[in-house]
């Protein structure tokens, strides 16, 4: 059997991911196998959400540099692209500040170089920063595909003072994502952390986009590149 040179950097390299996984702390959340199918930055192996007091943190482990990869600038808000690491939970959007069962509330993880949506954050949009999102279904997404819920111009839904102007329920917050080797972290802060404790949750890597004629739908799902659950039944607990 021949190798080439590619081919055994290629062997190493998983090798040194399957090693990372295996000394990674797997203690509780949801747990997937590495897939060399999946760009190893977004290739979930763990994911969990732990709370102390009021403080929950979320957790997600990759094959890879966690975060190392970002979309590329296209120069417009049409079009654009969005990489996310993202939390589904089972939490109502009102714990937020959103309507109630307006959807499937998210917490996520951006990088989107093309537009800002961060006011308390520094770095901008092209920066890792998070949110909070509200997700539903849209045909026209794609079968089975997932957007950003748009808000109907003319509308007032009850928003979190934290919303940055999209018209899209969508809540930037400012946490902090911290990178650290194939992990990302990041501590949020509740009200009542009970909420928390009781929910499920998945993990998820994905794209989005920003559709072209920037009209409803305006932010869609346009690849997932890992579900950790692997069909995003949110079986996950909190602190499990």
């Amino acid at each position: 059997m021949k190798f080439t040179i590619t081919k055994i950097a290629a062997t190493v390299a998983f090798g040194l991911a399957t090693q990372a996984a295996y000394a990674h702390d797997h203690h509780g959340g949801i747990h997937a196998k590495a897939n060399k199918a999946v760009k190893a930055d977004f290739d979930i192996f763990h994911a969990k959400i732990t709370t102390e007091g009021n403080i929950a943190t979320f957790h997600i482990a990759v094959s890879g540099k966690a975060g190392k990869t970002k979309p590329n600038k296209v120069g417009k808000l049409a079009g654009s692209t969005v990489f996310s690491y993202v939390w589904p939970t089972t939490i109502d959007p009102s714990v937020v500040g959103f309507e109630t069962k307006s959807g499937i509330l998210a917490f996520a993880v951006t990088s989107h170089p093309d537009f800002n949506d961060t006011p308390l954050f520094a770095g901008g949009g092209g920066e890792w920063h998070s949110h909070w999102v509200v997700l539903a279904p849209d045909a026209a997404c794609g079968q089975d595909a997932l957007k950003v819920v748009d808000i109907p111009a003319g509308t007032k839904p009850k928003l979190p003072k934290t919303w940055p102007g999209l018209p899209l329920l969508i809540d930037s917050p400012g946490w902090n994502p911290i990178f650290k080797g194939n992990t990302l972290e990041v501590k949020v802060p509740f009200d009542d952390i009970g909420v928390v404790t009781a929910s499920g949750f998945d993990g998820v890597t994905a794209a989005l986009r920003v559709n072209a004629s920037v009209h409803a739908p305006l932010l869609c799902v346009a690849n997932v590149f890992k579900v950790a659950s692997g069909d995003l039944s949110l079986p996950g607990k909190v602190n499990q």
